[in-house]
């Protein structure tokens, strides 16, 4: 059964007002709103990537560093 996020969408190009990025070991895109950067929940999982990258992501790419199972299960929650 597929959940279906309104919110989260999956396109080549980022639309205004979103921002892509890479999520778990094989690198799922997704685009997100820029609104979420302000929610204390998405906050945490940027905490993860910034202790595991740093802030040189040379894709050019926000990585996160968590399970895709994980990821829209925060951003289902933040919507």
């Amino acid at each position: 059964m597929a959940i279906r996020l309104p919110r989260i969408a999956r396109a080549k190009k980022v639309p205004k007002g979103y921002f892509a990025v890479y999520v778990g070991e094989n690198q799922k895109r997704f685009v997100i709103p820029v609104s979420f950067l302000n929610r204390p929940l998405f906050q945490d999982l940027l905490g993860l990537s910034e202790e595991e990258f740093g802030y040189n992501h040379p894709t050019g790419g926000l990585r996160i560093p968590c399970d895709e199972e994980i990821f829209l299960d925060v951003t289902s929650r933040l919507n």
